[in-house]
Parts: structure tokens; sequence; C-alpha cells
């Protein structure tokens, strides 16, 4: 019933607005202030048609996400932590529709605290980042020249349980990955900064708050996640693939960096190399989604990007390469400057977010302002709306996303050469992160060792979702002589009827068997020219032929209607 009153009161508010905002994409607007009560579903015209009110004690933190059916992701600003300072956090709050708290996690002890923004990920998972402590002795222990207490960043991956639990099913710490050239006798020690991008220079602007991470996002295609931190000015991109223990390592994963950086830029110098610094306090890492031009761009909102008093959003199309990223020893990453560059047309200092939208618009929030926007594809402003507040984030969403819940993350399954997805309405098939051009059925025949992965949408179509990754090692047939290899079977894949090619001599005491992906014996004939096979369900097949004793042919056929 919830879903039915939801979808009657968003397709009247589409409805009354719809004829005003034909250039704009989308039907709602969401935003919360930070440290308000309030968060707000308005239409595109900026009206309020909903509102989630939350208690005095759980006010926002940071940032503010809808899931699929409408059920709102929020940080909470906690009180009592022990980190204090920035969008300090602490808590994290699933809400529906009508308000009622589904799940309230805190992530906060001394050693420990959740700050800034978090990721949603379609596993029902949720990316934290967050402050962890080490005292002045552990910093100057690491070969840092400065003895201060530190709080460098981590990322960790929680899986919800129940109302108020969570697991920590996977993390990665910036404390395993650094890098100093002071002192030989201590960890992490390289004669070269600049040759060892992968680490983080701890002598590099040493300060208490000495990242600041500040957005984070996760891309489940390459299974990789981009983060920014305000105060080394760069945005980053790590391996999720990782174990825990491999993400505190410097191999394993995809990449086979285990937890090390793959691809950093913003600031060069950050990391001892030459060119131009292009992002100056940066937020918001994020990739354009599939479905959305540019997709697979990186962005990050640049708060003094154009000047010191005038903010902008970058998108650069990182020199990508399988699961790693192109770089030539001692430089910079590229490209040299930004790909593209849309002004925000005001300030932020700190704080902001950009949104990439199918139709090629773009939502822009300058935070401490208050302000969100929609430009064009030409940059050209087609709506605006000011909150009473700092908004960090904002999103632009339809309403298919908002009613509707989004489908079961598909299994795939390899049966002899071919992998399977579970039913669904639409499919698309990708390896090592890439998609796999015309790949757009429920079967695919892998002729690459990789990773496989498929993307599919129900009959709804609102939401993508994508399988986890599938290792395939491709074994070289070094029989490609044996002569049985002269008998085929075509069309292959089929609709059902089905015909041997190479059998024609074979005449005598002739026995085709259709065998199921499990061995089961389903047909019988004496005729092994053609088999009718239009009664069979969809799904993988063999055909054994047998002339007395003698196997003359045992194929795979796949039958698909």
């Amino acid at each position: 019933m919830k879903n039915l009153r939801l979808l009657g009161s968003l397709f009247i508010a589409v409805l009354l607005s719809a004829s005003a905002i034909a250039q704009q994409w989308g039907d709602f607007h969401l935003y919360s202030t930070m440290g308000g009560t309030t968060t707000y579903l308005t239409d595109t015209n900026g009206t309020v048609i909903h509102t989630w009110s939350h208690t005095m004690a759980t006010k926002t933190g940071y940032s503010s996400y809808l899931l699929p059916g409408g059920v709102l992701l929020r940080t909470v600003s906690r009180t009592g932590n022990s980190f204090t300072g920035g969008p300090i956090c602490g808590q994290v709050q699933k809400v529906d529709w009508n308000g009622n708290v589904l799940w309230n996690y805190i992530y906060s002890t001394t050693q420990y605290c959740s700050h800034h923004d978090i990721a949603p990920m379609p596993n029902g998972n949720v990316l934290l980042i967050a402050y962890e402590r080490r005292t002045a002795s552990e910093v100057v222990a690491a070969g840092c020249t400065t003895a201060i207490e530190m709080w460098p960043d981590k990322i960790v991956e929680i899986e919800p349980v129940g109302a108020s639990g969570g697991n920590v099913v996977w993390e990665w710490k910036a404390w395993d990955h650094l890098v100093q050239n002071v002192d030989p006798s201590k960890p992490n020690y390289q004669t070269s900064i600049v040759n060892h991008p992968e680490l983080l220079n701890i002598n590099f602007d040493t300060e208490k708050d000495w990242m600041h991470m500040n957005g984070v996002n996760f891309n489940p295609m390459l299974n990789q996640i981009a983060f920014t931190c305000h105060n080394l000015d760069e945005i980053y991109v790590i391996d999720h693939s990782t174990t825990t223990a491999e993400a505190a390592s410097h191999s394993g994963g995809n990449s086979g960096m285990g937890g090390d950086i793959l691809y950093r830029w913003g600031k060069p110098a950050v990391y001892s190399a030459t060119g131009s610094q292009i992002l100056k306090v940066c937020h918001d890492a994020h990739w354009i989604p599939e479905g959305v031009p540019n997709a697979g761009y990186l962005v990050a909102y640049n708060n003094q990007g154009i000047s010191n008093n005038s903010s902008c959003v970058d998108i650069i199309d990182a020199p990508e390469n399988g699961y790693n990223y192109t770089i030539t020893p001692g430089s910079a990453y590229l490209p040299s400057t930004y790909t593209m560059r849309q002004a925000s047309g005001g300030y932020n200092s700190n704080m902001g977010n950009s949104q990439q939208l199918p139709n090629g618009n773009m939502i822009v929030t300058i935070a401490t302002a208050g302000v969100m926007k929609e430009f064009d594809a030409n940059g050209t402003l087609l709506w605006s709306k000011t909150a009473n507040g700092s908004v960090p984030k904002s999103f632009r969403y339809d309403s298919c996303f908002v009613v509707n819940q989004a489908p079961p993350i598909p299994n795939v399954t390899y049966v002899s050469d071919t992998l399977w997805s579970d039913s669904a309405t639409t499919y698309q098939w990708y390896f090592n992160g890439y998609q796999i051009s015309g790949a757009n059925s429920q079967y695919y025949v892998p002729t690459q060792s990789g990773n496989y992965l498929v993307r599919i949408t129900d009959a709804i179509g609102c939401v993508y979702q994508y399988s986890l990754d599938y290792n395939v090692t491709i074994i070289t047939d070094v029989y490609t002589n044996n002569p049985k290899d002269k008998f085929t079977i075509y069309p292959n894949p089929s609709n059902g009827f089905v015909k041997l090619k190479g059998l024609e001599n074979y005449v005598e005491n002739m026995e085709l068997t259709v065998l199921s992906h499990t061995g089961q014996e389903l047909y019988k004939s004496s005729i092994a020219q053609y088999v009718d096979m239009s009664s069979f369900e969809n799904g993988i097949y063999f055909i054994r032929v047998k002339e007395g004793d003698a196997v003359l042919m045992n194929k795979k056929v796949i039958i698909i209607k």
C-alpha cells in the first residue's frame, strides 16, 4: 500500500510540473541542510512534496542519498564523539518513506570515527570514510619528521545487521600505504617519492587532520573506489576487489597492487612530480555512471578551481589500462589538465557536489551558499533553488527510481564454457571492467581469461544492477588435431532445430543422445543428422553421438528462444 500511495502522489507531482521543465531531467530533487533536522524532496520547480523529519539528537551530518524504492540513506552528526572538527558524523541511518528508522548504526569510538561522506553499494552495504587515531610515537616510528598525533583516513565497508548492528566486511587504511625518504632506518623508506606515486608521503604538509577525506564513490564495473581529500587537493582511486589483508599490502586484487593507490590526480607536487595544480580544495569524487554522457570519467568539485573565489566542477578522462592506470615513471599522472569544466556560477570555500544526468545536464550544489543549480550540456542555467542553510550534496531522481525497488543482484554461473546470468529483462556483459560490445544475452561464451560480470535490469528498467566478478580461466585445448573436431553442430546457439555435420559416412549402429548439463539423458534417436529440440527449455545441453561403443561426437549446444 505504501508504494501505491507513493506512486500516486509522485505521479500527480510529475504531471503538475512536467510542462514547465521540458529541458530539465528527472522529477525530484533531494537535499538536506548540514546540522538540520529535515530532509527535503522537491519537484523540479522547487516545490517541496515530501520531507523526512529527524530528531534533534540525529541531525544531518553531511550527505544524504535516496535508495531505490524511496529509502533515505543519511549521515548523522552524533553527539558524544571523541573526534571533533569538520563534519564529524559517527553514525549512519536508513529511513523509510514514512520516517521509520530501518537501520541506525554507530561507527565511533575513541580510536576511530566516521565523517563526511558515505557511499551506498549495490549489495546493500555502505562505505564509510573515517578518521583513525595515531599517536605521536606511532607517527615518528612511521618515518614522519613531525611528532604529532595524526588522524589518517580509512574506508570501511559495513554490512547492515538488524536494526542497529553491522559487520565490517572490508577495510582500507591510508596508514598501510605510506612513503618517506628521510630516514632509511625506519619503515616506508624509499629514496624517491616521485617514483612511488602508489604511496602517500607522510612528510607532505603533515598535520593532525592530514588528508581530510571528504567524498567516496564505488564503481561496480571496475570494483574500485574513488575518494577526494580536501587538504591534499587530489582525487584517488583504489582497488576494492582485495581482501582486507590484501588491502593492507602492496599486492593482490584485480590490479595486482593490493591497497596501493592506483591513480591520483589534481596536485602532482604531493608526490614530488612536476605539473600544474588543478584541484584546489576538492570534494565529491565520483565516476560518471553508465547511461550518462561521458560515462566512466572521473569528477571532482573544485572549490577554488577558477580562482580563489570561484568554484567549478572538473571532469577528467583518466588513463585507464585494464584495472590499472598508465603513468610514465618519474612523471605525473595524465591528463595534464581537466578534460571538461563546468563553472558553478558562484563560490563555496568547502563542500559541494555535482551530478551528471542522462540527458547531458548537470546538477551543481554550491554548498555553503545553499544554492542548487541545473545546467544543460551547453552550460545554460535551467533551474536554481536556494535552501536555508549549507547543503553539502544534493541529487536529482526520476519517479521510477523513487517508487521501485532495485532488482536482486544477478548470480553468474559457469557451465562448460559458457557464463549464464539469472533471468532478467536486459543484459550487458563486461570483461575486466569494460563493456563487451553486443554481449546482450543471458549467456556469454568467454574467449579470454579474466573477470566477467553482467549488468541487468528488470521489466521496470529503472535501476541497473551488477553481478559480482566471475573469474574465468580459459584452458587451451591441446587436442586441436583430434579427428572428432571435424564434427560440428549448427546453428549454435539454436532456437531448437539442430543439424549435425560430418557424420554422413557413419550410418550403421548410430545412437544420438541429448543430455542435460548435469549429464541426465533426456532424448535418444537413431538419426544422427539432426535433432528437434524446439520443445526444450532455454539452457545448455550436450549432444553425444556413438557408433557402437565409439563416441564420435560429444558437443555442447545452447538453446535460446
